[in-house]
């Protein structure tokens, strides 16, 4: 079976099979790990899961709030951090938003190509760049803790319509 997530967000694909695919994971995984996907870390999920492009705290915060889960920033934030731990969500630096992980594998190292015309944004498995930065790492005698990579341009349809 093709994984409905496999294909990035600037073509067409199956997006409901997609965002029930990282659903089912996510419950999953949290069972496994003995966490909680409580009722908000999963509103908060499926808000990021509705669209493919990054929202901040306070867009994810009214969503919720619009929900019955209260306006204070602490409670947008707390779902936020658990999504980003437990590998469901990652933290878009450039935009200071946050966007689901499409990835099946908790540990790793996506790059973000973000369109500046329409703001989606596809995460992308780029292996031989991961490559490259452990191999760089290594001869420096570094660790690498975290890494983002962050690509920002514009998308086929953006380009082609002229945007940016």
């Amino acid at each position: 079976m093709q994984d409905p997530c496999d294909p990035d967000p600037f073509h067409d694909h199956d997006h409901d099979g997609c965002a029930a695919a990282v659903l089912h994971r996510a419950e999953e995984q949290t069972r496994a790990e003995g966490v909680r996907l409580t009722p908000v870390r999963r509103r908060a999920l499926e808000i990021l899961l509705e669209s493919h492009r990054a929202m901040g705290a306070y867009e994810v915060l009214e969503r919720l709030a619009a929900d019955g889960f209260g306006r204070q920033p602490p409670v947008a934030y707390r779902a936020l951090d658990f999504l980003v731990q437990h590998g469901f969500a990652h933290r878009v630096q450039r935009l200071n938003a946050y966007a689901a992980c499409l990835s099946p594998e908790r540990d790793h190292a996506p790059v973000f190509l973000i369109c500046r015309g329409c703001e989606q944004v596809a995460e992308a498995d780029a292996p031989a760049l991961a490559a490259a930065m452990r191999d760089l790492a290594t001869s420096s005698e570094f660790t690498i803790e975290r890494s983002t990579v962050e690509l920002l341009g514009l998308c086929a349809r953006c380009r082609d319509e002229g945007r940016g």
